[in-house]
């Protein structure tokens, strides 16, 4: 273990201000001069491209269930490298997770608890006083494998509210680390996947620079920067995802940005060189690449400049030919038949694959997916077993999958079979979920 120090700022449901106090706190304690460096729990794809902008260094997802233990230390230790401080973001509420064995349920305080890192709760307490306290209790005691180093109050309506809130606490002995008024101009904006994405988000660093002015004002820092303990694994620690070729063509533009950093670095670690292109400026994959990746994002919004990009939908079909492509989510969508979009209008799409998907009819697919692989492919061999997760509204309008065109059988999290999921054809594979560990 290395003994770089770490905080995961944490909540007991969604929606309470984990983002926004996490990204103040980050932007403030950089502008400090310190090295800080993010992380998040779970599957998330969004919140460490804030991180990043926060702290001008990449976050990478931890994820106590998809990654095998082994990689969730490598990934652990990446995200302490050069680092002064840790700032780990929790997923959904502390404990939530799946039915799994203690330590392997994707929930939250299973990263605190595996790193020592201290958990500060960040306590939404609009429409609350008092009772706010028993919450913070109630989480203080529910896991004795973490230390709860204490409070921030979100949404606080005024002095006498915040004096009634801290009444409570007091009484149960939680320290107070800092409250952030209520303030809707604070909230940053939103899409049918969660937050915008940071690089279309305007005036993101001066957005930033403003949490991080409320910080410096409503939180105390120094008594944040106090509590902050536990360790990363060295260096070098665990083992990553092995990348599907040497030089690998990755989309990545507006529609195409979900590629997780653990596994570009994974394959960068390897030896492998990361050649990005765009599709929405009608460029091909680079000829002199021998595998092709087309990662999620929002091509549904995309989809009619998409169509259009000929350049683009003629090579990546010349490259395709002889070499491995893969699609994931919004990718697996563009190497399919069609793409139907909101409005209804179907947009042809590059005719790679045997599936037609649409946008209009919107359906939530979430949850994590396990997958053993039907034939060997850019994924791995045959018979290979994949975790990964979903989360989109797209669904598939075509013929579903079958042992011959298909990419996986999956089930979730719990062993329950979903059937076959995705599909194959020579060397293009692709899906909806997206590979994890």
């Amino acid at each position: 273990m290395v003994s770089v120090p770490g905080l995961l700022v944490a909540a007991p449901r969604s929606s309470s201000g984990k983002t926004t106090v996490t990204l103040a706190l980050m932007r403030a304690l950089a502008r400090r001069g310190l090295a800080v460096r993010g992380a998040k729990c779970g599957p998330d794809y969004i919140d460490p491209a804030f991180h990043q902008a926060a702290t001008g260094h990449p976050s990478f997802n931890l994820d106590s269930f998809a990654m095998p233990e082994p990689m969730l230390d490598a990934v652990a230790a990446l995200s302490a490298t050069g680092a002064d401080l840790v700032v780990a973001e929790g997923s959904m509420g502390l404990f939530d997770g799946i039915v799994a064995p203690e330590g392997r349920t994707g929930a939250n305080a299973d990263i605190a608890a595996r790193y020592g890192w201290p958990v500060i709760l960040v306590l939404d307490v609009s429409g609350a006083a008092q009772s706010a306290a028993a919450l913070a209790l109630g989480c203080r005691a529910y896991d004795p494998r973490i230390r709860i180093a204490g409070v921030i109050l979100n949404k606080v309506a005024s002095a006498r509210h915040r004096r009634l809130v801290e009444t409570g606490l007091s009484r149960i002995g939680m320290p107070v680390l800092g409250a952030l008024m209520r303030d809707a101009t604070l909230v940053l904006p939103e899409r049918h996947l969660g937050l915008v994405q940071a690089r279309e988000t305007n005036d993101l660093e001066a957005r930033l620079d403003r949490l991080a002015d409320l910080a410096e004002a409503g939180l105390d820092l120094d008594a944040i920067l106090a509590v902050a303990a536990g360790a990363a694994p060295a260096p070098g620690a665990g083992i990553l995802p092995r990348p599907p070729g040497q030089r690998i063509a990755i989309a990545s533009d507006a529609a195409f940005s979900f590629l997780y950093p653990h596994m570009a670095a994974g394959w960068q670690a390897a030896g492998a060189e990361l050649v990005p292109f765009s599709p929405l400026a009608d460029e091909p994959p680079p000829a002199d690449c021998d595998a092709g990746w087309l990662p999620g994002g929002y091509p549904e919004l995309h989809a009619g400049a998409l169509s259009q990009a000929r350049r683009f939908l003629d090579g990546l079909r010349d490259f395709a030919r002889a070499k491995p492509v893969h699609g994931e989510c919004g990718g697996y969508m563009v190497l399919g038949e069609s793409l139907e979009d909101a409005e209804g209008v179907t947009h042809a799409m590059a005719g790679l694959l045997p599936v037609a998907t649409s946008y209009r009819t919107r359906r939530l697919h979430l949850g994590y997916r396990v997958a053993t692989l039907l034939a060997e492919g850019p994924l791995g061999g045959t018979g290979a077993r994949l975790v990964g997760h979903e989360f989109h509204y797209a669904s598939e309008t075509s013929a579903p999958p079958t042992p011959e065109t298909g990419l996986a059988a999956v089930t979730d999290a719990e062993g329950v079979p979903l059937g076959l999921a995705g599909h194959r054809r020579g060397p293009v594979t692709g899906s909806f979920f997206h590979w994890i560990g």
